[in-house]
Protein backbone atom coordinates (compact mmCIF):
# COMPACT_ATOMS: atom_id res chain seq x y z
CA UNK A 1 0.00 0.00 0.00
CA UNK A 2 2.61 2.14 1.09
CA UNK A 3 4.54 1.78 -2.19
CA UNK A 4 1.10 2.51 -4.33
CA UNK A 5 0.57 5.62 -2.36
CA UNK A 6 4.03 6.52 -3.09
CA UNK A 7 3.75 5.96 -6.79
CA UNK A 8 0.20 8.01 -7.63
CA UNK A 9 1.99 10.51 -5.45
CA UNK A 10 4.96 10.57 -8.05
CA UNK A 11 2.60 10.38 -11.00
CA UNK A 12 0.54 12.86 -9.69
CA UNK A 13 3.62 15.16 -9.52
CA UNK A 14 5.31 14.27 -12.92
CA UNK A 15 1.51 15.47 -13.97
CA UNK A 16 1.54 18.82 -12.40
CA UNK A 17 4.58 19.45 -13.72
CA UNK A 18 3.81 18.53 -17.03
CA UNK A 19 1.35 21.28 -16.64
CA UNK A 20 3.64 23.92 -16.19
CA UNK A 21 5.90 25.97 -18.72
CA UNK A 22 9.58 26.23 -18.68
CA UNK A 23 10.54 29.25 -15.77
CA UNK A 24 10.98 32.29 -18.32
CA UNK A 25 8.46 31.26 -20.72
CA UNK A 26 4.68 32.47 -20.85
CA UNK A 27 1.09 31.80 -21.80
CA UNK A 28 -1.02 34.21 -22.71
CA UNK A 29 -5.06 33.89 -21.35
CA UNK A 30 -7.26 35.44 -24.29
CA UNK A 31 -8.11 38.67 -22.72
CA UNK A 32 -3.98 39.44 -22.47
CA UNK A 33 -2.82 38.18 -25.75
CA UNK A 34 -6.18 40.65 -27.26
CA UNK A 35 -4.60 43.21 -25.26
CA UNK A 36 -1.17 42.48 -26.62
CA UNK A 37 -2.21 42.26 -29.91
CA UNK A 38 -3.80 45.90 -29.72
CA UNK A 39 -0.33 46.87 -28.79
CA UNK A 40 1.11 45.08 -31.95
CA UNK A 41 -1.35 46.48 -34.22
CA UNK A 42 -0.50 50.10 -32.98
CA UNK A 43 3.09 49.78 -33.22
CA UNK A 44 2.63 47.86 -36.24
CA UNK A 45 0.67 51.05 -37.93
CA UNK A 46 3.25 53.41 -36.71
CA UNK A 47 6.39 51.61 -38.79
CA UNK A 48 3.99 51.47 -41.69
CA UNK A 49 2.97 55.11 -41.50
CA UNK A 50 6.43 55.81 -41.94
CA UNK A 51 6.91 54.22 -44.63
CA UNK A 52 8.89 51.04 -43.16
CA UNK A 53 8.35 47.44 -45.08
CA UNK A 54 7.71 44.69 -42.96
CA UNK A 55 10.35 41.27 -43.05
CA UNK A 56 10.34 38.26 -41.47
CA UNK A 57 13.96 35.91 -40.69
CA UNK A 58 14.04 32.10 -39.50
CA UNK A 59 13.90 31.13 -35.21
CA UNK A 60 16.85 29.34 -35.81
CA UNK A 61 20.37 31.19 -37.63
CA UNK A 62 24.11 29.29 -37.83
CA UNK A 63 25.40 30.19 -34.14
CA UNK A 64 28.49 31.96 -36.18
CA UNK A 65 26.06 34.80 -37.33
CA UNK A 66 25.87 35.93 -33.83
CA UNK A 67 29.72 34.96 -32.43
CA UNK A 68 31.66 38.12 -31.89
CA UNK A 69 28.74 40.86 -31.99
CA UNK A 70 26.64 40.77 -28.87
CA UNK A 71 29.54 41.07 -26.90
CA UNK A 72 29.24 40.58 -22.91
CA UNK A 73 25.80 38.80 -23.36
CA UNK A 74 26.41 35.99 -25.59
CA UNK A 75 27.01 33.61 -22.45
CA UNK A 76 22.87 33.86 -23.03
CA UNK A 77 22.89 32.73 -26.32
CA UNK A 78 20.67 29.13 -26.48
CA UNK A 79 22.74 27.68 -28.68
CA UNK A 80 23.15 23.34 -29.67
CA UNK A 81 24.05 21.41 -32.56
CA UNK A 82 21.56 20.33 -34.56
CA UNK A 83 20.92 16.59 -35.98
CA UNK A 84 23.13 17.43 -38.79
CA UNK A 85 26.14 18.19 -36.38
CA UNK A 86 25.95 22.42 -37.21
CA UNK A 87 26.28 24.37 -34.57
CA UNK A 88 23.18 26.75 -34.41
CA UNK A 89 21.05 29.30 -32.38
CA UNK A 90 17.69 30.42 -31.49
CA UNK A 91 17.36 34.41 -32.88
CA UNK A 92 18.90 35.99 -29.90
CA UNK A 93 18.22 39.67 -31.37
CA UNK A 94 16.70 40.95 -34.95
CA UNK A 95 19.22 43.22 -35.45
CA UNK A 96 21.71 40.42 -36.73
CA UNK A 97 19.79 38.32 -38.18
CA UNK A 98 18.25 41.43 -39.81
CA UNK A 99 21.44 42.40 -41.51
CA UNK A 100 22.61 38.96 -42.55
CA UNK A 101 19.25 39.19 -44.59
CA UNK A 102 20.33 42.93 -46.02
CA UNK A 103 23.56 41.34 -47.27
CA UNK A 104 22.01 38.31 -48.69
CA UNK A 105 19.20 40.00 -50.51
CA UNK A 106 20.95 43.87 -51.57
CA UNK A 107 20.33 42.96 -54.94
CA UNK A 108 16.49 42.62 -54.65
CA UNK A 109 16.66 45.70 -51.89
CA UNK A 110 16.13 49.31 -52.79
CA UNK A 111 18.17 51.08 -50.57
CA UNK A 112 17.93 53.42 -48.43
CA UNK A 113 15.85 50.32 -47.04
CA UNK A 114 13.41 50.90 -44.24
CA UNK A 115 12.66 47.63 -42.47
CA UNK A 116 10.18 46.75 -40.02
CA UNK A 117 10.18 43.04 -37.65
CA UNK A 118 8.06 42.08 -35.42
CA UNK A 119 8.88 38.29 -33.85
CA UNK A 120 9.95 36.93 -30.11
CA UNK A 121 13.85 36.54 -29.07
CA UNK A 122 15.29 33.99 -26.99
CA UNK A 123 17.95 34.58 -23.96
CA UNK A 124 18.87 32.71 -21.31
CA UNK A 125 18.33 35.14 -18.74
CA UNK A 126 17.80 35.01 -14.74
CA UNK A 127 13.81 35.50 -15.34
CA UNK A 128 12.67 38.44 -12.85
CA UNK A 129 10.29 41.76 -13.62
CA UNK A 130 10.36 42.76 -17.26
CA UNK A 131 12.98 39.77 -18.30
CA UNK A 132 11.84 36.77 -19.76
CA UNK A 133 13.74 33.87 -21.79
CA UNK A 134 11.42 33.63 -24.50
CA UNK A 135 9.79 37.66 -25.68
CA UNK A 136 8.52 39.65 -28.34
CA UNK A 137 10.44 42.31 -29.95
CA UNK A 138 9.79 45.27 -32.44
CA UNK A 139 11.91 46.64 -34.45
CA UNK A 140 12.36 49.16 -36.88
CA UNK A 141 15.86 49.81 -39.12
CA UNK A 142 17.30 52.28 -42.11
CA UNK A 143 20.27 50.41 -44.41
CA UNK A 144 22.38 52.36 -46.42
CA UNK A 145 22.89 55.45 -45.22
CA UNK A 146 24.94 57.27 -42.76
CA UNK A 147 22.73 60.62 -42.63
CA UNK A 148 21.95 61.75 -38.81
CA UNK A 149 18.65 62.06 -40.64
CA UNK A 150 17.80 58.72 -40.31
CA UNK A 151 18.91 58.43 -37.10
CA UNK A 152 16.80 60.97 -35.90
CA UNK A 153 13.77 59.72 -38.43
CA UNK A 154 14.13 56.21 -36.48
CA UNK A 155 14.21 58.00 -33.03
CA UNK A 156 10.91 59.98 -34.08
CA UNK A 157 9.37 57.21 -34.91
CA UNK A 158 9.99 55.31 -31.39
CA UNK A 159 8.23 58.55 -29.64
CA UNK A 160 5.70 58.18 -32.45
CA UNK A 161 5.06 54.78 -31.02
CA UNK A 162 4.89 55.79 -27.41
CA UNK A 163 2.40 58.59 -28.12
CA UNK A 164 -0.08 56.60 -30.02
CA UNK A 165 0.20 53.97 -27.05
CA UNK A 166 -1.22 56.37 -25.18
CA UNK A 167 2.00 57.55 -22.75
CA UNK A 168 1.98 61.33 -21.91
CA UNK A 169 5.77 61.49 -20.36
CA UNK A 170 8.29 59.55 -21.73
CA UNK A 171 11.92 60.30 -22.78
CA UNK A 172 14.45 59.72 -25.22
CA UNK A 173 18.34 59.29 -23.53
CA UNK A 174 20.67 60.04 -26.59
CA UNK A 175 24.18 60.23 -27.36
CA UNK A 176 27.01 59.26 -29.44
CA UNK A 177 29.03 55.87 -28.70
CA UNK A 178 32.15 58.37 -31.22
CA UNK A 179 31.79 60.25 -28.29
CA UNK A 180 33.73 57.26 -26.35
CA UNK A 181 35.80 56.35 -29.09
CA UNK A 182 39.14 56.53 -27.03
CA UNK A 183 37.01 55.03 -23.91
CA UNK A 184 37.56 50.85 -23.78
CA UNK A 185 34.70 48.65 -24.38
CA UNK A 186 35.32 46.85 -21.16
CA UNK A 187 35.07 51.03 -19.54
CA UNK A 188 31.72 51.64 -21.60
CA UNK A 189 29.82 48.00 -20.24
CA UNK A 190 30.47 49.05 -16.79
CA UNK A 191 29.55 52.75 -17.54
CA UNK A 192 26.40 51.43 -19.15
CA UNK A 193 25.43 50.30 -15.70
CA UNK A 194 25.44 53.73 -13.56
CA UNK A 195 21.86 53.65 -12.91
CA UNK A 196 21.94 50.50 -11.61
CA UNK A 197 25.36 50.23 -9.62
CA UNK A 198 26.26 53.78 -9.08
CA UNK A 199 29.19 55.89 -9.13
CA UNK A 200 31.20 52.98 -6.97
CA UNK A 201 30.44 50.31 -8.56
CA UNK A 202 31.21 51.31 -12.19
CA UNK A 203 34.31 51.75 -10.85
CA UNK A 204 34.96 48.37 -9.24
CA UNK A 205 33.48 46.93 -12.29
CA UNK A 206 36.20 48.44 -14.31
CA UNK A 207 38.66 47.66 -11.48
CA UNK A 208 38.06 43.83 -11.72
CA UNK A 209 38.53 44.19 -15.75
CA UNK A 210 41.63 45.13 -15.30
CA UNK A 211 41.71 49.00 -15.34
CA UNK A 212 43.37 51.35 -13.16
CA UNK A 213 41.63 52.85 -10.42
CA UNK A 214 43.02 56.15 -11.62
CA UNK A 215 42.00 55.64 -15.31
CA UNK A 216 38.66 54.29 -14.67
CA UNK A 217 37.71 57.39 -12.77
CA UNK A 218 39.25 59.37 -15.81
CA UNK A 219 36.98 57.55 -18.03
CA UNK A 220 33.90 58.34 -15.69
CA UNK A 221 34.44 61.30 -15.70
CA UNK A 222 34.87 62.11 -18.91
CA UNK A 223 31.37 60.60 -20.40
CA UNK A 224 29.78 62.42 -17.38
CA UNK A 225 30.96 65.86 -18.70
CA UNK A 226 30.93 65.31 -22.55
CA UNK A 227 28.97 67.92 -24.68
CA UNK A 228 26.63 66.77 -27.57
CA UNK A 229 28.34 66.74 -31.26
CA UNK A 230 27.20 68.12 -34.50
CA UNK A 231 25.45 64.55 -35.25
CA UNK A 232 23.50 64.59 -32.01
CA UNK A 233 22.33 68.50 -32.51
CA UNK A 234 21.26 67.30 -35.96
CA UNK A 235 19.34 65.16 -34.73
CA UNK A 236 17.63 67.30 -31.60
CA UNK A 237 16.90 69.51 -34.00
CA UNK A 238 14.99 66.99 -36.22
CA UNK A 239 12.70 66.01 -33.07
CA UNK A 240 12.02 70.00 -32.96
CA UNK A 241 10.80 70.16 -36.14
CA UNK A 242 9.08 67.14 -35.88
CA UNK A 243 7.05 68.65 -33.25
CA UNK A 244 8.32 66.42 -29.90
CA UNK A 245 8.09 68.16 -26.50
CA UNK A 246 11.47 69.35 -25.86
CA UNK A 247 11.21 67.35 -22.44
CA UNK A 248 10.41 63.82 -24.36
CA UNK A 249 14.34 63.96 -25.22
CA UNK A 250 17.57 65.23 -24.10
CA UNK A 251 21.35 64.34 -24.56
CA UNK A 252 22.77 61.56 -21.92
CA UNK A 253 26.34 60.92 -22.15
CA UNK A 254 26.24 58.21 -19.69
CA UNK A 255 24.23 55.80 -21.75
CA UNK A 256 26.23 53.31 -23.38
CA UNK A 257 24.18 50.61 -24.92
CA UNK A 258 26.92 47.70 -24.29
CA UNK A 259 26.16 46.01 -27.28
CA UNK A 260 29.38 45.97 -29.21
CA UNK A 261 28.20 46.71 -33.04
CA UNK A 262 26.98 49.88 -31.65
CA UNK A 263 29.09 52.55 -33.37
CA UNK A 264 27.26 56.22 -33.58
CA UNK A 265 24.30 57.55 -31.46
CA UNK A 266 22.98 55.13 -29.33
CA UNK A 267 19.64 56.30 -27.51
CA UNK A 268 16.97 54.48 -25.25
CA UNK A 269 13.44 55.50 -24.05
CA UNK A 270 12.30 55.62 -20.33
CA UNK A 271 9.26 55.88 -18.63
CA UNK A 272 9.53 57.99 -15.36
CA UNK A 273 6.93 56.71 -13.92
CA UNK A 274 8.31 52.47 -14.70
CA UNK A 275 11.46 51.98 -12.48
CA UNK A 276 11.77 48.93 -14.14
CA UNK A 277 14.09 50.34 -16.93
CA UNK A 278 14.15 51.92 -20.21
CA UNK A 279 11.04 50.46 -22.55
CA UNK A 280 13.50 50.46 -25.81
CA UNK A 281 16.48 51.18 -26.76
CA UNK A 282 18.57 51.81 -30.22
CA UNK A 283 21.97 52.35 -31.65
CA UNK A 284 23.64 53.22 -35.49
CA UNK A 285 25.86 50.03 -36.09
CA UNK A 286 27.58 50.84 -39.92
CA UNK A 287 29.87 47.73 -38.83
CA UNK A 288 27.46 44.70 -38.36
CA UNK A 289 26.53 44.29 -41.91
CA UNK A 290 30.31 44.36 -43.06
CA UNK A 291 31.33 42.33 -40.35
CA UNK A 292 28.66 39.28 -41.24
CA UNK A 293 29.58 39.55 -45.28
CA UNK A 294 32.20 41.79 -45.92
CA UNK A 295 29.66 44.08 -47.65
CA UNK A 296 29.91 47.75 -46.65
CA UNK A 297 25.65 48.86 -45.45
CA UNK A 298 25.50 51.39 -43.03
CA UNK A 299 22.74 50.95 -40.54
CA UNK A 300 20.65 52.26 -37.85
CA UNK A 301 17.50 51.43 -35.72
CA UNK A 302 15.83 50.48 -32.36
CA UNK A 303 14.29 47.18 -30.78
CA UNK A 304 11.20 48.01 -28.55
CA UNK A 305 11.37 45.99 -25.18
CA UNK A 306 7.53 45.28 -25.80
CA UNK A 307 7.20 43.02 -22.23
CA UNK A 308 8.36 46.06 -20.30
CA UNK A 309 6.07 48.48 -22.27
CA UNK A 310 3.21 46.29 -21.77
CA UNK A 311 3.89 46.70 -18.01
CA UNK A 312 4.58 50.27 -18.12
CA UNK A 313 1.23 51.01 -20.04
CA UNK A 314 -0.60 48.43 -17.69
CA UNK A 315 1.06 50.30 -14.61
CA UNK A 316 -0.05 53.63 -15.42
CA UNK A 317 -3.56 52.42 -16.49
CA UNK A 318 -3.41 53.82 -20.61
CA UNK A 319 -4.60 50.52 -21.86
CA UNK A 320 -8.06 49.57 -22.22
CA UNK A 321 -9.80 47.62 -19.72
CA UNK A 322 -10.78 45.06 -22.22
CA UNK A 323 -10.67 44.44 -26.00
CA UNK A 324 -13.69 43.79 -26.87
CA UNK A 325 -13.65 41.71 -30.46
CA UNK A 326 -16.77 39.86 -30.59
CA UNK A 327 -20.22 42.58 -31.05
CA UNK A 328 -22.90 40.05 -31.31
CA UNK A 329 -23.29 36.44 -30.84
CA UNK A 330 -25.60 34.26 -32.82
CA UNK A 331 -28.15 31.89 -30.61
CA UNK A 332 -29.29 28.24 -31.76
CA UNK A 333 -32.62 28.03 -30.54
CA UNK A 334 -33.67 25.02 -31.92
CA UNK A 335 -33.19 22.33 -35.51
CA UNK A 336 -36.40 24.03 -37.17
CA UNK A 337 -34.15 27.83 -36.81
CA UNK A 338 -30.72 26.42 -36.72
CA UNK A 339 -30.63 27.49 -41.34
CA UNK A 340 -31.93 30.92 -40.58
CA UNK A 341 -29.31 31.48 -37.59
CA UNK A 342 -26.44 30.37 -39.95
CA UNK A 343 -27.96 32.80 -42.46
CA UNK A 344 -27.49 35.65 -40.68
CA UNK A 345 -24.04 35.15 -38.92
CA UNK A 346 -22.79 34.71 -42.34
CA UNK A 347 -24.75 37.93 -43.50
CA UNK A 348 -23.17 39.92 -40.29
CA UNK A 349 -19.67 38.81 -40.51
CA UNK A 350 -20.24 40.06 -44.28
CA UNK A 351 -20.58 43.20 -43.35
CA UNK A 352 -18.01 43.50 -41.36
CA UNK A 353 -19.46 42.39 -37.67
CA UNK A 354 -17.68 40.17 -35.69
CA UNK A 355 -20.24 37.87 -35.68
CA UNK A 356 -19.99 34.42 -33.14
CA UNK A 357 -22.62 31.77 -33.32
CA UNK A 358 -22.81 29.59 -30.22
CA UNK A 359 -21.93 25.67 -31.36
CA UNK A 360 -24.72 23.61 -29.88
CA UNK A 361 -28.08 23.39 -29.40
CA UNK A 362 -28.34 24.89 -25.72
CA UNK A 363 -30.78 26.45 -23.63
CA UNK A 364 -31.39 30.30 -24.10
CA UNK A 365 -30.03 30.79 -20.70
CA UNK A 366 -26.90 28.69 -20.92
CA UNK A 367 -25.99 30.79 -24.61
CA UNK A 368 -26.81 34.23 -22.98
CA UNK A 369 -24.56 33.08 -19.61
CA UNK A 370 -21.50 32.49 -22.85
CA UNK A 371 -22.27 36.09 -23.74
CA UNK A 372 -22.61 37.63 -20.42
CA UNK A 373 -19.46 35.97 -19.46
CA UNK A 374 -17.38 37.01 -23.05
CA UNK A 375 -18.49 40.48 -22.57
CA UNK A 376 -20.65 40.18 -25.81
CA UNK A 377 -22.76 43.24 -25.92
CA UNK A 378 -25.14 42.23 -28.03
CA UNK A 379 -27.22 38.09 -28.74
CA UNK A 380 -29.24 37.63 -32.07
CA UNK A 381 -32.04 35.45 -31.61
CA UNK A 382 -34.20 33.97 -34.26
CA UNK A 383 -36.97 31.25 -32.84
CA UNK A 384 -39.97 30.19 -34.46
CA UNK A 385 -42.08 32.56 -34.20
CA UNK A 386 -39.51 35.10 -35.60
CA UNK A 387 -38.68 33.07 -38.53
CA UNK A 388 -42.41 32.90 -38.85
CA UNK A 389 -42.55 37.02 -39.32
CA UNK A 390 -38.77 37.12 -41.39
CA UNK A 391 -38.00 39.06 -38.28
CA UNK A 392 -35.09 38.82 -35.54
CA UNK A 393 -34.68 39.34 -32.07
CA UNK A 394 -31.62 41.66 -31.26
CA UNK A 395 -30.73 41.52 -27.26
CA UNK A 396 -28.88 44.12 -25.57
CA UNK A 397 -26.61 42.15 -22.97
CA UNK A 398 -26.07 45.85 -21.26
CA UNK A 399 -29.26 46.66 -20.65
CA UNK A 400 -31.46 43.65 -21.00
CA UNK A 401 -33.29 45.35 -23.52
CA UNK A 402 -34.97 43.57 -26.86
CA UNK A 403 -36.19 44.51 -30.27
CA UNK A 404 -37.77 43.06 -33.27
CA UNK A 405 -36.00 44.05 -36.76
CA UNK A 406 -35.62 42.77 -40.25
CA UNK A 407 -32.12 41.83 -41.55
CA UNK A 408 -31.40 45.10 -43.21
CA UNK A 409 -32.36 46.82 -40.10
CA UNK A 410 -30.22 44.38 -37.71
CA UNK A 411 -27.08 44.67 -39.88
CA UNK A 412 -27.85 48.73 -39.71
CA UNK A 413 -28.57 48.83 -36.20
CA UNK A 414 -25.13 46.66 -35.32
CA UNK A 415 -22.94 48.71 -37.84
CA UNK A 416 -23.33 51.57 -35.72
Amino acid sequence: MEHSSTSAATKELMQNQKLQTLSGFRDFLPAEKQKRDYVVDIIRKCFESYGFLPIETPTLEQLALFEGQIGEDEKLFYKFKDYGGRDVALRYDQTVPSARFVAQYQNELVFPFKRYQIQNVFRAEKPQRGRYREFMQCDADIFGTTSPYADAEVIALSLEIYRQIGFKNVTALISDRALMKDIPYAAIVAIDKLKKIGKDGVIQEMIEKGIAETEAKSFLNRIETMQPNDRLNTIFSYLESAGFPKEWYRFEPTIARSFSYSDGPIWEIVVPEFTAGSVMGGERYDGLVNQISGRDIPATGFAIGFDRTIEAAEQLGILPASVQSVKVLVTLFDEKTVDASIKITTQLREAGIITEIYPALDKLGKQFKLADQQQIPFVVIIGEEEQKNQQITLKNMKTGEQALYSEKELILELQK
